[in-house]
């Protein structure tokens, strides 16, 4: 499963935690979501494993007729899967950065389920490295539940503190149910180079100025 090389959104990575979490209806967020993205005819990639949420979600979807491909460090298969027989496809990769790596790869969009710190680490990473311009791929968070509040006033808070720079609002989309979700997705366009960076320049006086415009090349060599 190769992520699609125009801008349509095909490939679906979610990313989410192994337990099944505190109440009910995360369960059902979780199955939803995976109900959803077969519904459109979307694909999976996922996080890899079959405990809790990853096995709701890829079932979901993979009996409704998507793909489904499980991208899991070698590291968590012991924890994450409860037999041999992983939903769908399934790559085994050396750590979590390439997992990420990979997801990139595979993937055209992301979308933030609840979830714990390894989610929370993917969380803070692709937004960076779409900061930096190494990917252009959409981050979407699912806000069931009123899950992501916090993450959401943490980045509202560095934006008005001025040490994140207000374009990183147009790295997010966020709703609270999946198919308003998967709308906002599949009506999203694009905008080009929308990362490019305002950096500051000093002027002959020594003061700084925010009016030059420089794009920097960052991309992520591996």
């Amino acid at each position: 499963m190769a992520a699609t090389p125009n801008k349509q959104f095909k490939n679906i990575c979610v990313l989410f935690g192994f337990s099944y979490g505190k109440h009910k209806e995360f369960i059902e967020a979780a199955i939803d979501l995976g109900r959803s993205i077969a519904e459109r005819k979307l694909h999976l990639v996922y996080g890899g494993g079959n405990r809790g949420l990853s096995k709701l979600i890829s079932e979901a979807a993979f009996i409704r007729g998507s793909q489904v491909l499980g991208i899991i460090p070698r590291v968590l298969k012991p924890l994450g899967s409860l037999s041999d027989s992983p939903t769908g496809e399934e790559l085994v990769v050396s750590g979590m950065q390439e997992r990420i790596t990979e997801m990139l790869n595979h993937a055209d969009a992301f979308i933030f389920l609840s979830g714990e710190l390894t989610t929370l680490e993917a969380l803070i990473t692709l937004p960076s490295w779409a900061h930096l311009h190494i990917h252009q791929k959409l981050i979407c968070l699912l806000n069931f539940n009123n899950f992501y509040d916090g993450f959401i006033a943490f980045h509202n808070h560095a934006i008005k503190n001025y040490f994140i720079h207000s374009i990183a609002k147009k790295l997010f989309i966020c709703d609270h149910t999946s198919n308003e979700l998967l709308d906002l997705l599949q009506a999203y366009r694009l905008e080009p180079d929308p990362w490019t960076f305002v950096l500051e320049h000093p002027n002959n006086d020594g003061n700084s100025s925010r009016s030059k415009k420089c794009k920097l090349d960052l991309t992520l060599r591996l």
